[in-house]
């Protein structure tokens, strides 16, 4: 089994974020009000070529919270976790604090 998943050309690998399902005094939330498709990039691709043959390189780092589409994405299981494949123009953008 791989320990390890490098994506290839201009694919990221994400580890989508679960929301809490609970505040911290305990009330239970529905699933609906925190959804949030977001996810933690675990892995990029080192890019894709243009036609000239420069890379261009993913926009994306490892670490960074991403904003993911509803749909889309490959997923993928590495011993007991679930991850998704994604290609660099598919992910919306990066969630600052």
């Amino acid at each position: 089994m791989a320990k390890r998943l490098i994506p290839s050309l201009n694919r990221i690998l994400v580890e989508k974020l679960v929301p809490p399902s609970k505040t911290t005094a305990g009330i239970l939330l529905p699933e609906k009000s925190s959804k949030l498709n977001s996810g933690k990039v675990i892995a990029v691709g080192p890019g894709t070529r243009d036609a000239a043959g420069n890379r261009i390189p993913v926009a994306v780092k490892e670490g960074d919270e991403v904003l993911l589409p509803e749909y889309g994405g490959t997923q993928i299981k590495l011993g007991e976790k679930e991850y998704h494949l994604y290609r660099d123009e598919d992910i919306l953008g990066t969630l600052h604090d």
